[in-house]
């Protein structure tokens, strides 16, 4: 059965727009495993733009559940997580001028970069995840790594205009899914995702965390983190 993972970032993204203490996205993160959250996922970015340093290391203290810190392969996060030790990092591409992740870590192009990144967090015990579009040579490039798991992205299928598009990008993920678990890895998925678009991917055989964000920040502030949560959780084990 696949699980839920509450990326809190954009908690912190409303707290920097005034450069305050409020909303914590620590108290976030409680009331995120009071509704059944089972992964708690913050991107510390380098330009710090919502998730803070001191974030994650309250965090690593409080929760409770699997603490999932997304992260660039570049050297300075890397060195903070390695003081931190999460208990699992997952890299994702990263540029400065763009205003979410727009696609999968290009694992081929960039191999031996990873490499050193990938290295040095397995030498700490931390398990290493590589968010990556569904496409076969990056699933390979992975598991040529040593990593665990491979978080698919979601994006093209979230974003797609049609039902018939829809589908297609759908189907992707289905066969990307069934090669990763064929090459012996944990299979996740993310971006995009909400509470209208989350059945059919949760549903995608071996489908393990669903990484999902800005649509339950959304939600929350109409019924409630804990609510938000508890809803979105209901969706994803009722797949079928």
């Amino acid at each position: 059965m696949a699980t839920l993972g509450v990326n809190i970032d954009h908690v912190a993204t409303v707290r920097q727009a005034r450069r305050t203490i409020e909303p914590d996205p620590v108290w976030a993160a409680a009331l995120a495993e009071l509704g059944g959250a089972e992964v708690i996922t913050v991107h510390l970015r380098e330009d710090r733009r919502h998730i803070q340093d001191r974030d994650v290391r309250v965090l690593k203290q409080t929760v409770q559940v699997k603490l999932n810190l997304e992260m660039a392969a570049e050297q300075s996060i890397t060195d903070f997580a390695l003081e931190i030790k999460p208990q699992q990092a997952t890299l994702v591409p990263e540029k400065r001028q763009e205003v979410t992740t727009e696609g999968g870590l290009d694992v081929v192009g960039n191999l031996d970069r990873v490499r050193r990144c990938v290295d040095q967090l397995h030498a700490q015990g931390i398990i290493v995840s590589l968010f990556i579009d569904p496409a076969e040579k990056q699933i390979e490039a992975t598991k040529t790594l040593g990593c665990a798991a491979v978080e698919l992205h979601t994006g093209k299928y979230a974003d797609a205009t049609s039902d018939a598009a829809q589908r297609t990008e759908l189907e992707q993920l289905q066969r990307a899914g069934r090669f990763t678990r064929e090459c012996g890895l944990l299979l996740h998925f993310g971006h995009g995702l909400t509470y209208r678009n989350v059945q059919p991917v949760a549903a995608i055989p071996g489908a393990g965390e669903l990484n999902i964000g800005h649509s339950i920040v959304a939600r929350a502030i109409m019924v409630g983190f804990t609510q938000a949560v508890r809803e979105m959780r209901e969706l994803i084990i009722t797949a079928k």
